[in-house]
């Protein structure tokens, strides 16, 4: 009897110094956890903020890829921040989605005609409204900055494979590599062989994600290649909806019983988006099955709930907020711990 008492005695000790220890981590570093050991991490569902995460209820609030934006997703709690990458004239990297501005900023032409200086004097606006904000283009080391132990960020490559390892160095020289997902599309040898040389020339700390889709990868055999070749901890899988192609009733090739085994096997996660795309059919890159389904048709369960039941571990949507919240009500979120709560949205970018 005595034994037993003093072993629960120890499991409540170590228990008590995991979670003071647990407490006493960064939101990032607490975040980071959670995405490098996904098979103990399958209850909760992460939510990625696409472009920043600009948008709710189908409306734009802030300018994509800004400040602004990124502090609203970490004010509600999404896990990761995805912004795209791109070079000025003089070699800069910066935060730019369209290689030109006229869309989204109040400068006109291509971001690889404007030096640094140059783009700096250009203001971001809110698609939709035209509504001018007091934030310009964001260098990459600014937008890091505003991460920096706070959320993951997914830097979309808007260049060439051989970028990575600057922008990689870019955060190194920050101390915040880990912090850092990037990733490339794969569907050959070829193209494992040429991520796994530029990979190799930003040495380690960082996440690697690969990105299959379903029209040139059609089961979870080059997965298990990719898996061999990169240890990923995540894959993002895109399953095609082509025209007026109907919803997707299995979720396509990728999002099959086996690539969920092969994930569980590698522990990694199976990372889902339903974000829109301009000009594009709803839910182009989930089958059917994205943001519009969720919320302007409001059959969450049709969309979100369907990747999740797929196995999905991570969302990257336009629509941050009503995921979470629609996650958090159906038991697919689990909670952080206090010192890693979310904060308050800093006034980075007030509107003229």
């Amino acid at each position: 009897m005595r034994t037993l008492w003093l072993s629960l005695l120890l499991s409540a000790a170590l228990a008590t110094a995991s979670s003071q220890a647990l407490a006493g981590e960064t939101r990032a570093a607490q975040i980071l956890d959670r995405f490098e050991h996904a098979n103990q991490w399958r209850d909760h569902v992460m939510i990625a903020a696409h472009r920043a995460g600009s948008m709710q209820a189908g409306k734009t609030l802030y300018a994509e890829n800004s400040l602004a934006a990124v502090e609203g997703s970490i004010a509600i709690g999404a896990e990761i921040v995805e912004v795209d990458v791109r070079r000025s004239k003089d070699g800069a990297f910066v935060i730019m989605h369209d290689s030109w501005l006229d869309r989204t900023t109040t400068c006109k032409g291509e971001v690889a005609n404007y030096t640094l200086a140059e783009l700096k004097k250009c203001r971001l606006m809110i698609e939709g409204t035209g509504a001018v904000t007091d934030e310009s283009v964001s260098t990459l080391r600014e937008m890091l900055l505003a991460t920096k132990d706070r959320i993951l960020i997914n830097l979309d490559n808007k260049l060439e494979v051989t970028d990575l390892p600057g922008m990689i160095a870019v955060a190194r020289d920050l101390g915040m590599a880990d912090q850092v997902i990037v990733k490339e599309n794969l569907w050959n040898r070829q193209r494992i062989d040429a991520a796994r040389t530029a990979l190799a020339q930003a040495g380690g700390g960082f996440q690697f994600m690969p990105i299959l889709a379903d029209d040139a990868v059609h089961d979870a055999t080059f997965a298990g290649e990719v898996d061999k070749a990169f240890a990923p901890r995540a894959i993002e899988l895109i399953a095609w909806r082509n025209g007026a192609e109907m919803l997707t009733t299995s979720g396509g090739p990728l999002f099959s019983t086996r690539m969920r085994a092969v994930a569980i096997r590698g522990d990694w996660h199976l990372w889902a988006d339903t974000y829109a795309i301009v000009n594009k059919p709803g839910g182009f890159l989930a089958g059917g099955r994205g943001d519009e389904l969720a919320v302007a048709a409001s059959l969450p369960r049709e969309a979100w709930g369907f990747w999740v039941d797929r196995g999905a571990t991570i969302i990257q949507t336009d629509e941050p907020k009503a995921a979470i919240e629609w996650l958090a009500a159906n038991g697919y979120r689990v909670p952080y711990t206090a010192d890693g709560r979310t904060a308050e949205p800093a006034h980075t970018a007030s509107i003229n």
